[in-house]
């Protein structure tokens, strides 16, 4: 079933699904997009200083993003987003770690320009396995209204 602006409320929670994150991946995708050592280097000095490899920013930001696609974007009339605000890093995401959260719908507004859609914002939140807060973003989604059916 397809969710329309309309089936948004402000104050809904949406819970997200716990993701594991694995060493594996924190350096690959590192290696590829934020090649600081901190990232990629569990050994190097700088690395031990600030208490062992841990994620890149980024990489906790497209777990965010896989994380709301599976709680209800994907099953959600999205046409795009016009970007985020917000976005902070609060902890270090470390191996191992297993991250889950909710997103909390706080605003939904009909476009007057375009009424067809309208405007979704939701604030997630991300913690890891120790209840610590590791992300916050408020997100932003254009999201198609629920279609009127016309009686012949």
């Amino acid at each position: 079933m397809t969710r329309y602006l309309e089936d948004f409320e402000v104050g809904q929670h949406i819970p997200l699904s716990s993701y594991l994150v694995p060493e594996s991946e924190i350096v690959e995708f590192a290696r590829q997009f934020d090649p600081q050592t901190f990232h990629t280097d569990p050994e190097h000095t700088t690395t031990q200083a600030l208490g062992g490899l841990m994620a890149s920013g980024w990489h906790t930001a497209a777990i965010f993003m896989r994380m709301i696609v599976d709680a209800y974007l994907a099953d959600s009339a999205v046409l795009t987003s016009p970007g985020v605000d917000e976005l902070r890093w609060l902890s270090p995401v470390r191996p191992g770690d297993v991250l889950s959260g909710d997103a909390t719908v706080e605003e939904v507004r009909p476009s007057k320009s375009k009424p067809d859609r309208g405007l979704l914002m939701t604030r997630v939140r991300l913690h890891n396995q120790k209840g610590e807060s590791v992300f916050s973003v408020k997100a932003m989604a254009f999201v198609l209204r629920r279609p009127i059916i016309e009686s012949p």
